[in-house]
């Protein structure tokens, strides 16, 4: 990801509304098995400037790790449990170190290659009976600028994410789409890029919009969290998200 992304990201992360509405609609599956769990031992894969690992706490004692040093460093100023620089393809840590592994926007960039190591990998440090929570964008056709800002490699469809979680050994439990009340916006300002170049000076997908847009999108997610955490399916989204557990 370009450095002056994760700038953005640790600025706005805390209020922006799409972080906001993902932590809620990732609490509306995990709140499923582990409402009254607190305890749990957690790795966040690909934890970014660290606002996940600041909502992961609720659950348990986290650990964080990120290639990037620039996530890392941002993600130690205010962030509870350990962070440390390293890849998500092979996790420093010992078999069966932890009982929830999630991973956020993270498998589908340009450096991992290949999703199948860091899906056998976390496989690996999970406990018999823990689970892995993987949410990455979906669909090729809403493919855009920030795709490239970020090093996106892939977009994919729930069927895909849910191959490839139990092609390491997974068994499914709960995939959606989310993101998908808003999808058509999404849709249309990606057509709208594939019209003009990409600019230097284009505004990162991540800036805090006006404060009036930013509930209102907000609530959108709320919403799509509530549904979730009522059991419902979304059919299509600009993500894709899944709960996976190791059996055992």
């Amino acid at each position: 990801m370009e450095t002056a992304e994760y700038t953005v990201m640790a600025a706005v992360e805390d209020r922006h509304w799409w972080y906001g509405g993902m932590r809620a609609i990732a609490a509306a599956l995990l709140d499923e098995v582990y409402a009254d769990r607190h305890d749990l031992a957690i790795l966040d894969a690909g934890c970014g400037t660290g606002a996940n690992l600041r909502f992961l706490q609720r659950y348990g004692r986290t650990t964080g790790i990120d290639f990037a040093p620039e996530a890392v460093a941002y993600s130690v100023i205010g962030t509870p449990g350990r962070v440390m620089r390293g890849s998500v393809l092979t996790l420093p840590f010992a078999d069966q170190s932890f009982d929830l592994v999630t991973s956020f926007e993270v498998l589908y960039h340009r450096g991992v290659p290949d999703e199948m190591p860091a899906l056998l990998d976390a496989y690996r440090v999970l406990r018999p009976g823990g689970r892995i929570l993987i949410r990455l964008p979906a669909f090729e056709l809403l493919r855009g600028h920030h795709d490239h800002a970020v090093h996106g490699r892939r977009r994919y469809t729930e069927s895909e994410v849910c191959g490839l979680l139990e092609a390491a050994g997974f068994v499914i439990e709960r995939s959606t789409y989310v993101n998908s009340l808003l999808m058509p916006l999404a849709l249309a300002q990606r057509l709208a890029e594939r019209l003009r170049p990409p600019s230097v000076n284009e505004a990162s997908d991540l800036t805090l919009p006006h404060p009036l847009i930013n509930e209102l999108f907000r609530w959108c997610l709320a919403a799509e969290a509530a549904l979730v955490a009522h059991g419902d399916h979304l059919p299509a989204g600009v993500s894709v998200i899944c709960r996976a557990r190791r059996a055992g």
